[in-house]
């Protein structure tokens, strides 16, 4: 299946309305520069959002299981692994935990609004 860019956009743009203030509040322990940490979170998304929407929905069929676990696990992993190496002095189960709580709270805002709004996205 093949997403359009528009549709990626806003996608993107939803991912970082919601991601950007929840992982920079809490990256704030180990990044108190906000515009720093708020920088930060957006190129880790610029580097696994589009991996999510263009190359894991040709590995999976979007939608099933395999394809939220393998979409949201890359995305959670590899801006873990980014947190850990640039943000100076954050352990690692800290990095993974932000990433994680940020994935999770963008993922579930994306479900609803889809739900609610579903011609957002067309």
């Amino acid at each position: 299946m093949f997403f359009p860019a528009n549709d990626w956009f806003v996608a993107f743009l939803l991912t970082l309305v919601v991601e950007v203030p929840v992982a920079t509040l809490l990256l704030r322990r180990n990044e108190p520069d906000m515009l720093r940490a708020a920088a930060l979170v957006v190129f880790a998304n610029l580097v696994t959002h589009p991996l999510v929407w263009y190359v894991w929905s040709q590995v999976f069929v979007i939608g099933t299981a395999e394809y939220v676990v393998a979409a949201e696990a890359w995305a959670i992993l590899a801006e873990a692994v980014f947190y850990a190496v640039v943000v100076r002095g954050i352990p690692p189960r800290r990095a993974l935990l932000v990433a994680a709580v940020a994935n999770v709270a963008s993922f579930a805002v994306g479900r609803v609004v889809t739900q609610v709004w579903p011609e957002v996205l067309r």
